[in-house]
């Protein structure tokens, strides 16, 4: 394949990946990976590379629209944050000693997991009646949006708190390990442990995935497995696909969000683990 070649392929790949990502909260590295490395042959350590730069993309074009429209808890955001950086440099120090073909391995069952996981929750509850949670009163970490789809404020109470701070340092070393930005567990546990609906999971997930590729960036840096070549392409047009991406979500139904999230995790998993296999 020659470089003008590649350039355009990744670019176009990229935009889907950023507009796929901004809907969901995951990112574009679940698309970014497994493209670069079963379609193009690209070395997994480089596609990583490639993806945390991708993920600081997808977060700068969907993160300011979905804080605009006041879809993001900010609160959540920034309390759990705390755990997902810390976690993020944890995993990014671990993958410099983990081989290519356990980071496949590792990458499916993590999207499989998290698939099933959401799959299980496959209606809207109540958001009000959950568990009441002392610490989310204290962090004052309850809101509200307008869900456009639905033509009404929704108001929502935080639970779990506790839990969700052990599952974001989860989320951030998964992170950091296989350059996915950890939307794919971070939403599960916003949605299902947290009780924050799938909407405001997706948006504080996408403000937070930039913050933590962030932490984990400056390590793949330095050890040479971000190639300008790669990424360049890639970060650009996922940037393109996360803004186009964050101007649909506020229209789409919460169902129809949730069941784009299973079946992007469970394709990606099952295309994961055969290559890990192999």
């Amino acid at each position: 394949m020659t470089p003008l070649l590649f350039t355009a392929s990744a670019f176009g790949i990229a935009i889907l990946a950023g507009l796929l990502g901004s809907l969901v909260g995951i990112g574009g590295g679940i698309i970014v990976v497994p493209a670069l490395t079963l379609l193009f042959g690209i070395d997994i350590h480089y596609a990583i590379g490639a993806s945390i730069v991708s993920v600081i993309a997808t977060s700068s074009g969907a993160a300011a629209a979905y804080v605009r429209e006041r879809m993001t808890n900010l609160r959540v955001a920034m309390a759990l944050e705390v755990a997902t950086t810390t976690g993020a440099l944890v995993g990014a120090f671990i993958a410099g000693m983990v081989g290519g073909r356990w980071l496949f391995l590792i990458f499916g069952a993590m999207l499989g997991y998290s698939a099933i996981m959401m799959i299980r929750k496959r209606h809207e509850v109540d958001h009000t009646r959950v568990p009441r949670d002392r610490l989310a009163d204290r962090l004052r970490l309850h809101d509200s949006y307008y869900d456009e789809s639905v033509g009404q404020q929704i108001h929502y109470r935080v639970t779990r708190t506790p839990i969700g701070f052990g599952l974001m340092w989860i989320a951030g070393v998964s992170s950091g390990l296989l350059g996915i930005g950890s939307g794919a567990l971070k939403v599960p546990a916003m949605d299902l442990a947290m009780g924050l609906p799938i909407k405001v999971s997706t948006a504080t997930s996408n403000f937070m995935i930039g913050v933590t590729a962030a932490a984990s960036a400056g390590v793949y840096f330095s050890r040479g497995d971000v190639n300008p070549f790669v990424a360049a392409p890639v970060a650009v047009g996922v940037l393109i696909g996360a803004t186009t991406g964050s101007r649909l979500l506020p229209k789409l139904k919460s169902r129809s969000i949730r069941l784009l999230f299973v079946a992007i995790l469970l394709w990606i998993s099952i295309q994961m683990l055969w290559k890990g296999l192999r």
